[in-house]
């Protein structure tokens, strides 16, 4: 990583190497969609060759540094992606007008969940929305968690959980929390 910034483009190319598959799997785990994991990849790779000065070994191995950056790429284009989208369906609810191979019922009714979730994760603190999607869309475990936000394990946890229970209140289901 020492070399990146500096122009070094063989150096780029062994992280390339190294990371670049566990970089598309959250990517798309998170955007659930090959080519915009794919751009969100290439977004966060081409901010790494731009930006490898920020990296810090001391706070975070690489890997856990650019899952950071991919994550963050990720959340940037689904906002994009979202207000894209609202725009279009806003203007005259012709999407759920017309009907199409993919809106059967079921994937409406994922669709709504979806959509509920999304907005229970919006409504948490920050602190407790980003510990969740690391989690549950990253695939990150709560050491890697707290390495990447250079935070106690314990406070992740905390934060876990305390997100977790406003979620299951906001979803309506008010006995997860005090069982």
């Amino acid at each position: 990583m020492q070399l990146v910034p500096r122009g070094h483009a063989g150096a780029f190319e062994v992280v390339y190497d190294r990371h670049a598959d566990a970089a598309f799997s959250l990517a798309y785990r998170m955007c659930g969609q090959r080519a915009l994991a794919e751009d969100v990849v290439q977004e966060a790779f081409m901010a790494l060759w731009r930006s490898g000065t920020r990296y810090d070994r001391d706070r975070a191995s690489v890997r856990t540094w650019l899952l950071g950056i991919v994550h963050n790429r990720a959340i940037d284009a689904l906002r994009r992606r979202s207000v894209r989208e609202r725009g279009l369906v806003d203007d005259a609810g012709i999407e759920d007008r017309l009907a199409g191979p993919e809106r059967t019922d079921l994937e409406a009714a994922r669709r709504d969940e979806a959509r509920e979730v999304r907005d229970a994760l919006e409504q948490l603190p920050e602190e407790q929305s980003r510990v969740i999607q690391l989690a549950y869309f990253g695939g990150l475990t709560h050491v890697q968690i707290a390495s990447m936000l250079d935070t106690p394990v314990g406070t992740i946890k905390g934060r876990m959980r305390l997100g977790l229970a406003k979620m299951r209140m906001a979803l309506g289901d008010p006995t997860e929390v005090l069982g």
